[in-house]
């Protein structure tokens, strides 16, 4: 009995180690994609500061009228949902779900990106813009070109009167943060102050905001991919740390009772031949 139970721990422990080999090279690879992700994320900065001021000058002139900036909160909405291209990352898909059901559920249009995404939305019977964009990670600003355009076209045309996006924002290589913003229409919040006041424009401002605002558009989409996609990468590191660990720990509880279990085995041999030879 005690030989049968000494070969199942050890077939166990062997198991455990195969895991854990896995879950390190994927904590490894993991990390490697993070580095570039982050370098990307940081790279979209820059640009998505000067696109907000441009934007910022033109709606502080008072003569701009744009369907851009006006809400209408009785119109039907449509979301960009931004989740992960794979799994075994945490709670990184649940969290970006979690925001992103409930409009969904009452009626609103997506865009998902990411094949987690698309996969959950396409079963569930939501209506999609579009199912092309499987891969978060290559994603191209080209790509978020097209995708900037189709919205607005939508947008202009009064099949939705909101334009959200849910993704996930990095905090820290430990944190990661889902979160909903609305990308149209354009608010003051947003935008922020206008950095140079009013200027003079040529041609007029709206037409230079019909202009701008693909590109725009598609600046945010584009940041908010990179961030998404660091985020997945630090999400499964973590997770894949975290699983690692869990397999040394288990692999050393198993061991002990390995070792408990052989000492018991010899223990018993030595008594059956002690007796065996006082008879």
């Amino acid at each position: 009995m005690a030989g049968a139970s000494m070969k199942d721990i050890k077939l166990r422990i062997r198991s455990v180690e195969s895991t854990r080999q896995i879950t390190s090279a994927m904590q490894l690879v993991a990390g490697s994609k993070l580095r570039r992700a982050r370098q990307r994320m940081e790279d979209t900065r820059p640009y998505m500061t000067a696109a907000r001021e441009v934007l910022a000058d033109i709606a502080a002139h008072r003569d701009v009228s744009s369907p851009f900036f006006t809400r209408r909160d009785e119109a039907a909405q449509c979301v960009v949902a931004i989740a992960g291209d794979r799994g075994l990352a945490g709670h990184y898909n649940a969290a970006v779900f979690s925001l992103a059901d409930g409009p969904i559920a009452a009626g609103a249009q997506v865009l998902p990106i990411g094949k987690k995404a698309v996969d959950r939305y396409a079963r569930r019977g939501a209506t999609l813009l579009s199912a092309d964009y499987l891969r978060a990670e290559r994603i191209t600003p080209a790509d978020c070109r097209t995708m900037a355009t189709r919205l607005i076209e939508g947008f202009l045309r009064g099949d939705y009167g909101r334009v959200t996006l849910i993704g996930t924002t990095f905090v820290s290589a430990m944190t990661q943060e889902a979160f909903t913003t609305e990308l149209l229409p354009v608010t003051a919040d947003q935008l922020g102050e206008a950095p140079h006041g009013q200027m003079l424009m040529e041609p007029a401002p709206g037409a230079l905001l019909r202009a701008v605002m693909p590109d725009y558009l598609a600046g945010c989409l584009f940041a908010a991919v990179c961030d998404a996609v660091a985020c997945e990468m630090a999400s499964r590191r973590n997770a894949m740390d975290s699983a690692t660990k869990n397999a040394e720990q288990m692999i050393s509880d198993l061991s002990l009772s390995y070792n408990r279990a052989r000492q018991s085995s010899i223990t018993q041999e030595i008594t059956e031949i002690v007796a065996g030879a006082e008879h």
